[in-house]
């Protein structure tokens, strides 16, 4: 896994970290799509994340591999609410339509990138490493 798009995908489960206030917040999230030159995420407008985000969109990412390698993406996150957007997300994940069966016009689904995002590869045997997102 060369660049950071690959080991999200091979490393289904990941973590976002938000701020909230004075306090960290960390929640799991396991879509991820290249759009762009950007890799994108998605969430739902009514949740505390987006709210965080909206506020302090600084944020970090963590997936970790049974291998024991872990990345750390980070950046500035940016909404974009296109239908385009929106309508790619659906098309890489039918399982979304579970959650929002409106697909791309659903309106409180949008979809995210990390502006300036920067992927580190870490592992207790190596020295950290910048990858490429994709």
């Amino acid at each position: 896994m060369s660049t950071a798009y690959e080991f999200l995908k091979a490393n289904q489960v990941f973590h976002l970290a938000t701020v909230d206030g004075a306090r960290a917040r960390v929640r799991p999230f396991g879509f991820v799509m290249k759009r762009g030159n950007a890799l994108y995420f998605c969430t739902n407008k009514t949740k505390d994340v987006y709210k965080q985000m909206v506020k302090y969109p600084d944020v970090e990412m963590s997936a970790m591999a049974a291998d024991g390698k872990w990345l750390r993406l980070c950046g500035k996150a940016v909404f974009d609410e296109s239908r385009d957007a929106k309508a790619q997300a659906f098309t890489e994940s039918a399982m979304l339509l579970q959650i929002y069966p409106k697909g791309a016009d659903e309106e409180i689904f949008v979809t995210f990138y990390l502006k300036d995002a920067e992927a580190t590869l870490y592992s207790f045997a190596d020295a950290p490493k910048k990858i490429p997102l994709f």
